[in-house]
């Protein structure tokens, strides 16, 4: 079937984006799959490097599903108090190592729709936990980097992560899904950033739709 200016484009993208960034791969530090979980749940409205930060000691001290689940609610919500939003974050933690425990005999579920049941838990986190520790391409991550670019990039004219996810799936082959996630995302912390986006330095500038 002949490809459409817009997935020729994406392809484009991709392939450059897979030579810029050839060794990008989850930022997030993690030993197990719910250990990922946890920390993607975290990383919401908060950056990597500071969850970073904060899941050693917190893995440390309640390593699996079921030490999380029986946490004291204070101490888990101090040790993760600085990654923003720490009451909600702990309460959905809880919930789904809970869940997993009672539900999923104690292990991560491997499906979009079960992930989906877990408190705290969106399609965002779900396709990192499924592409990261389990190598299934479920969908596209799409956080504000990949929504911010992809719209910078004419890929979509969607402000919806859900509705932005479906129309890159569009573009991309299964196996680039992710692929193409993580290296936006690192394209977008070092060269297009949302207030000052450095356009002169862009390898991709000229598929760029992008006006300053």
């Amino acid at each position: 079937m002949k490809k459409s200016n817009q997935e020729k484009k994406a392809l484009e993208i991709l392939k450059i984006l897979k030579q810029l960034y050839p060794d990008a791969t989850c930022s997030l530090t993690y030993d197990s799959p719910v250990q990922l979980l946890i920390a993607t749940i975290l990383s919401a409205q908060c950056t990597d490097e500071r969850v970073n930060k904060v899941t050693p000691e917190l893995f440390a001290r309640f390593p699996d599903a079921e030490s999380l689940a029986n946490a004291d609610r204070e101490v888990l919500e101090t040790l993760i108090r600085s990654t923003g939003f720490y009451r909600n974050k702990a309460k959905n933690i809880q919930g789904a190592c809970q869940k997993i425990i009672e539900d999923f005999n104690g292990k991560v579920p491997r499906t979009m729709e079960e992930l989906l049941l877990l408190p705290g838990v969106a399609r965002k986190t779900a396709n990192v936990v499924l592409a990261h520790a389990f190598g299934i391409n479920a969908g596209v991550t799409v956080d504000t980097h990949v929504k911010r670019l992809s719209q910078r990039l004419g890929l979509t004219k969607a402000t919806d992560p859900v509705k932005i996810e479906k129309d890159l799936m569009g573009l991309l082959p299964q196996e680039d899904w992710e692929n193409f996630s993580i290296r936006i995302i690192y394209h977008g912390r070092q060269i297009c950033k949302a207030r000052t986006p450095n356009c002169q330095e862009c390898k991709l500038a000229y598929l760029c739709s992008f006006k300053d």
